[in-house]
């Protein structure tokens, strides 16, 4: 890698907005605001909308919407052939 043209990659805490959660890991995104994390250090902090922790798909809590009304709908339109 060349040196001074990639951006710092440095821990940055992730905050969920729905689920209320936050999680540390490393990135190249920047943030003006900081938090204080558990160990007493201080990072940067970017909010999320949703994460793993809140999304419905992660969490169990998709929904299957009228899947025998969908069935029924193709057959009335294309046959049951």
């Amino acid at each position: 890698m060349k040196h001074g043209i990639h951006p710092a990659y440095r821990p940055v805490v992730f905050r969920d907005k729905a689920a209320g959660t936050s999680f540390l890991t490393r990135s190249t995104l920047g943030s003006a605001s900081t938090v204080e994390w558990e160990d007493g250090t201080v990072y940067p902090v970017f909010d999320v909308e949703t994460s793993s922790a809140s999304h419905p798909v992660w969490t169990g809590r998709a929904r299957v919407l009228d899947q025998a009304g969908r069935v029924e709908l193709y057959r009335r339109r294309y046959g049951r052939g």
